[in-house]
């Protein structure tokens, strides 16, 4: 399945509502430290419902440590600076969809990393900043899930 990778996350619920829809399409999530939150956070654990179960969380010291565990793969970067829309990308099971922390999104420096693959972005009206972490995310994981033909789902 796919793997979203959510690089240094600061606001606990939106990771939550992650962890609930990483079960409920068989992705894997994928923290990169720092977090702005611990992870037995009530506002984390009341987001993610039931799910924390069902859901593969790995977290990782450091992007260094989350390339060496998820690599060789494809590593979309989701950036409002992009051309390309995320829905031109022909995703792979094993793919990577990566998100940068709120409210700044991917720096730099980080999206200039040799692993990433490409660039790409979400969509939106003129004037608009940046959906919510967590919408971008299930926006993302549905599209790729939805280019398999939703595999496994009932």
């Amino acid at each position: 399945m796919f793997r979203v990778l959510f690089f240094s996350p600061r606001i606990a619920p939106n990771t939550g509502n992650a962890i609930r829809m990483v079960a409920a399409t068989g992705c894997e999530l994928h923290l990169v430290e720092p977090l702005g939150f611990d992870l037995s956070e009530p506002k984390l654990r009341r987001a993610g419902l039931d799910y924390h179960d069902l859901a593969s969380v790995t977290v990782h010291a450091d992007l260094a440590s989350a390339w060496a565990a998820l690599l060789p793969a494809a590593v979309y970067a989701f950036t409002a600076h992009a051309d390309r829309s995320f829905a031109e990308v022909t995703y792979q099971p094993g793919d990577v969809l990566m998100f940068g922390p709120e409210p700044t999104g991917l720096d730099a420096e980080t999206l200039g990393d040799r692993h990433i693959t490409g660039r790409v972005r979400i969509p939106m009206l003129a004037g608009r900043r940046s959906l919510n972490l967590s919408n971008a995310a299930a926006v993302a994981a549905y599209e790729a899930w939805r280019q398999h033909g939703f595999a496994g789902a009932v």
